[in-house]
């Protein structure tokens, strides 16, 4: 099982960062929180920083940590561990994605997701306390 450490993002008017995997990527043009997968002998926040810093060139803090979901692909199984973050530093240039949007949080369930990503949209709204 592949851990992968993933970033809920909020900025200051209270949207989300959602990114669009490329078309090279696996599960192709998929939605998904940004993140990768946790390298040996590093935490899921070390992952984490590290993963946004090389892939968005963005600096962030984490807030809050969320419960981790468990979903098995046809060819590989996940472990995916979303964090609440803030930006602190830097501008978004996307190294590996598509696009990146910012939306707001009931406007989530609408998106194409990687299915892992399901339950943490689902978590995160819950959280929210939204409908």
């Amino acid at each position: 099982m592949i851990e992968v450490a993933c970033a809920i993002i909020v900025n200051t008017s209270r949207q989300i960062l959602v990114t669009q995997r490329s078309a090279a990527m696996k599960l192709p043009l998929k939605m998904e929180f940004p993140g990768g997968k946790v390298e040996p002998g590093e935490t899921p926040a070390e992952c984490l920083l590290r993963e946004i810093r090389e892939e968005l060139n963005l600096e962030i803090r984490i807030v809050a940590g969320m419960p981790a979901n468990e979903h098995a692909y046809p060819d590989f199984s996940i472990r995916l561990i979303p964090f609440v973050c803030e930006i602190i530093g830097g501008n978004i240039i996307l190294k590996e994605h598509l696009c990146y949007k910012w939306l707001e949080a009931k406007d989530l369930p609408r998106l194409d997701w990687a299915a892992a990503d399901i339950p943490v949209v689902k978590n995160y709204i819950d959280l929210l306390d939204i409908d």
